[in-house]
């Protein structure tokens, strides 16, 4: 191994290897369902994307319709659709009908959280 990664594995990892049987057993105990899991891994995956995350900060503002957020994002109004139907199948987005427009909106306050939370941790 060269030197350097000789000293980034001194001071990253345990120079010698012992598992704490009552740390590990905590938290198996406190660890969510895997379907759980496997759901909150997929709501970050799907916030992770630049266009999907713009449009979910601008209905924190309020409802909008596709062509607004086709308008604000610059894409087509079917890419707009294609993904409200990722946010909305992770129960993000929720929508509305008035007439012929479909208006959506910010599912629940745990949506505005989640991003008030993401937002101060990268501002901090």
């Amino acid at each position: 191994m060269t030197q350097r990664r000789n000293k980034i594995l001194k001071e990253d990892g345990c120079q010698v290897h012992v598992v704490h049987f009552e740390r590990v057993k905590r938290a198996w105990e406190e660890s969510i369902p895997e379907k759980d899991l496997e759901r909150l891994s997929l709501t970050y995956k799907v916030l992770g994307n630049n266009t999907r995350l713009k449009m979910v900060m601008a209905l924190e503002g309020g409802e909008m319709c596709v062509c607004d957020l086709a308008a604000l994002t610059g894409l087509s109004d079917s890419a707009v659709s294609h993904q409200l139907r990722r946010l909305k199948d992770l129960d993000l987005v929720r929508q509305r009908r008035d007439g012929q427009i479909l208006y959506y909106s910010l599912n629940d306050d745990h949506v505005v959280e989640l991003l008030k939370i993401g937002l101060a941790h990268v501002r901090e």
